[in-house]
């Protein structure tokens, strides 16, 4: 059983980067053919597919976000990372992290963690 843990800051300010890693266990981000996946949901709207790192390590990006948007790993320690830089209120959400089948809005996700609040404010 694939299991994926949020952790980082609860709490950004205004135009700081917002940094959260995810830690996977019961299965390698190395093999299979797997996207590691960030995804948000800001309060009171839908889940915005953020981007995604491949089992081989390349990197996808939401068109919107991807100018803020960092997405990488540690594969010693079965991880893999979201920095989204330059934050503002409007990027307040609870952010995931799920393994889906595809790095695109929508793909199939066999696994997604709990999620973490981050809240951006001064």
């Amino acid at each position: 059983q694939v299991q994926l843990q949020e952790s980082g800051p609860g709490l950004v300010k205004p135009s700081q980067t917002l940094s959260l890693t995810c830690t996977v266990s019961g299965g390698s981000i190395t093999t299979g053919f797997h996207y590691w996946t960030w995804i948000r949901q800001p309060p009171g709207k839908g889940r915005e597919w953020m981007g995604a790192i491949g089992f081989g390590g390349t990197t996808y990006y939401s068109p919107s976000l991807k100018s803020r948007t960092s997405i990488s790993r540690v594969t010693s320690k079965n991880q893999f990372t979201l920095q989204l830089s330059s934050v503002t209120p409007e990027d307040t959400a609870v952010y995931y992290c799920a393994r889906a089948r595809g790095p695109f809005q929508g793909a199939v996700e066999d696994y997604r963690g709990k999620g973490t609040l981050v809240t951006v404010s001064s």
